[in-house]
């Protein structure tokens, strides 16, 4: 069974993260480089069931700049097979919509029996690129699933909401993405992390999977005007005195807080 993981190239989670205000684009550069984090468990799914079955292949692909091969290698140290990273300068801004043609090109260059991917990622959280990849596929999708039960031929879960508990099933070939409920992913061991080095890891353009960078390469959306955050202004300061009760009280009501 092959099992492709989409693994996303990220600003660190827990850091800064900064918009370039010339181009409208995540500024990269301006942080450190992490897989995603919900990402990360799906990971942990496939390299958990390839352990237990034999003759499971597990690949990270990813679409990212060159720059981010290092980052996605962590995918080869938790236990992937081999790493797919798709590196072309004219995907630089890449939307959801040509994000998900070029995966979904990819994809049919590689090869898959089942996809698994994060609900939504931790920089953009738009939460639709494992939807239209299926689309673009045709091949059904099981979204957000908190467990996971992967057969021969079929894979079913079940996925959590508040309200309520949803089982889902689907033949292979199939997509399928993971919640932050699923089960948290390991760390790389000093023995993976050297076994990393040497597993294949192939960088590929947009012509490498057969894909046209003059069809691929459309804007879909434009960044018309951006400006930056302004600076936290002081709050309001409540001395204690004879007026202080009223004055919480005046302020309370003023902002609708009672």
């Amino acid at each position: 069974m092959k099992i492709v993981v989409l693994v996303k190239d990220v600003p660190d989670t827990y850091g800064e993260r900064y918009l370039n205000l010339e181009t409208g684009l995540a500024d990269r550069e301006a942080s450190e480089h992490v897989i995603d984090e919900i990402v990360e468990r799906g990971l942990e799914f496939a390299i958990s069931f390839a352990e237990k079955n034999e003759g499971t292949e597990v690949i990270a692909l990813a679409m990212a700049s060159e720059d981010s091969s290092t980052t996605i290698r962590k995918a080869l140290a938790m236990g992937a097979d081999r790493a797919v990273l798709v590196a072309d300068e004219s995907l630089k801004g890449a939307d959801i919509m040509l994000t998900a043609q070029v995966l979904a090109a990819a994809l049919k260059h590689v090869g898959f029996d089942l996809v698994v991917a994060g609900d939504q990622s931790t920089d953009g959280a738009g939460g639709v690129v494992p939807a239209v990849v299926a689309e673009l596929l045709n091949v059904p999708q099981l979204p957000r699933l908190a467990t996971i039960d992967l057969k021969e031929n079929a894979v079913s879960g079940t996925r959590v909401s508040d309200r309520v508990t949803l089982s889902l099933h689907a033949d292979l070939p199939a997509i399928i993405s993971v919640s932050e409920r699923f089960a948290e992913p390991r760390f790389p061991n000093f023995k993976g992390i050297m076994a990393a080095k040497k597993k294949p890891f192939d960088t590929l353009s947009l012509s490498d999977i057969g894909a046209e960078i003059d069809v691929f390469a459309q804007p879909r959306s434009i960044m018309t005007e951006i400006t930056a955050k302004p600076p936290r202004e002081a709050g309001i300061k409540v001395v204690a005195g004879d007026t202080t009760g009223q004055e919480l009280a005046d302020f309370l009501k003023k902002n609708q807080l009672a």
